[in-house]
């Protein structure tokens, strides 16, 4: 078995760590008051975490996620009922303008780059598509798996399955392969990636797409108290161990090969950074809160060391800071 390990080159803004009880005591009354964020559901189990650690560093103060498609959080945010944003698109041009005329400043960058992942039932006997197979897929053009590659279910129809009609995740599809038009056959938009999961555990013939995170095992991660990963976090490069990456045993989580390639593989996060896996996104925090808000502070926070960190842990890439990569083989 092969596992990757990682471990991030996170050097800058160490000087905000913790050295002494008074200055910890004095980092955890920083920050005060309510912040809400709109995000897009595919990056809510990485939000979350963010905002659990966050809450815990700033006891007093509280953030609310509201979870919606990509086009909702961009409209909240324009028809300013939103200061703070998490989606897998910039801002355009007009969009900047927009907010300029309203006299809104705005600060954008790209905090993690996440990929799609295909998972299927544990018995289905597929282990590998290709980028063009994908595309035979999702134009439609073979409606059975049986046209698409050779396989024991080759009379089965083929369900693909979304985690909703407007998430993330199947606008990426529909740009990816249908260069942003509508699916022309039915497909299943579940309520969330959670429901995703439970449909592909029980269809052998279902294709799931979910974002990375949603697979990636946390490796114990969740055992350990507020405190405990708070403490981890704030070790800096030199003191914190490579953390292995594995993925749930729930489903089977398909290889991906490209074109040009011999064999595929699976989103592991060595693979989305070097481009090997080609179904990857960036992921944007876009912020139009007034400094010093509880809102801005909480994107100060994602966009800098610790919240760069919890990235790295949930499965994928971290936006703002390197990261170091060993293969270990065992």
């Amino acid at each position: 078995m092969k596992k990757v390990l990682f471990s991030a080159l996170l050097v800058a803004g160490l000087g905000v760590l913790l050295s002494s009880c008074t200055k910890y005591k004095d980092q955890r009354k920083a920050v005060s008051g309510f912040a809400k964020v709109y995000c897009d559901e595919s990056f809510k189990n990485i939000l979350e975490q963010e905002i659990q650690i966050f809450q815990y560093q700033y006891p007093q103060s509280d953030v609310m996620a509201r979870y919606m498609s990509e086009s909702a959080a961009l409209d909240s945010l324009l028809n300013d009922n939103v200061d703070l944003i998490i989606t897998q698109k910039d801002l355009t041009q007009d969009q900047k303008r927009y907010l300029a005329s309203k006299n809104r400043a705005y600060r954008s960058r790209m905090i993690a780059v996440d990929a799609v992942a295909l998972i299927v039932n544990k018995n289905c006997d597929i282990d590998e598509l290709s980028m063009q197979e994908l595309s035979d897929l999702m134009t439609g053009k073979y409606r059975t798996w049986g046209k698409i590659v050779p396989t024991k279910m080759r009379n089965d129809s083929i369900r693909l399955l979304f985690d909703g009609n407007a998430s993330g995740v199947i606008h990426y599809a529909k740009e990816k392969f249908l260069k942003g038009k509508d699916f022309t056959f039915p497909v299943y938009s579940a309520k969330s990636s959670e429901e995703v999961f439970q449909l592909v555990e029980k269809n052998r013939n279902a294709i799931g797409f979910v974002g990375v995170s949603w697979i990636a095992d946390d490796m114990g991660e969740s055992q350990k108290t507020d405190e405990e990963r708070f403490k981890q976090l704030n070790k800096s490069e030199q003191e914190t161990e490579p953390s292995a990456i594995d993925f749930t045993d729930r489903v089977k989580v398909l290889r991906v090969r490209k074109m040009d390639k011999v064999e595929g593989v699976k989103p592991y996060q060595a693979y989305i950074a070097d481009g090997s896996y080609p179904l990857f996104r960036k992921i944007y925090a876009i912020d139009a809160a007034p400094p010093g808000t509880p809102a801005h502070q909480f994107y100060v926070f994602l966009t800098g060391v610790i919240g760069q960190k919890i990235i790295l842990q949930t499965g994928i890439m971290p936006g703002a800071e390197p990261v170091r990569i060993v293969d270990v083989s065992n």
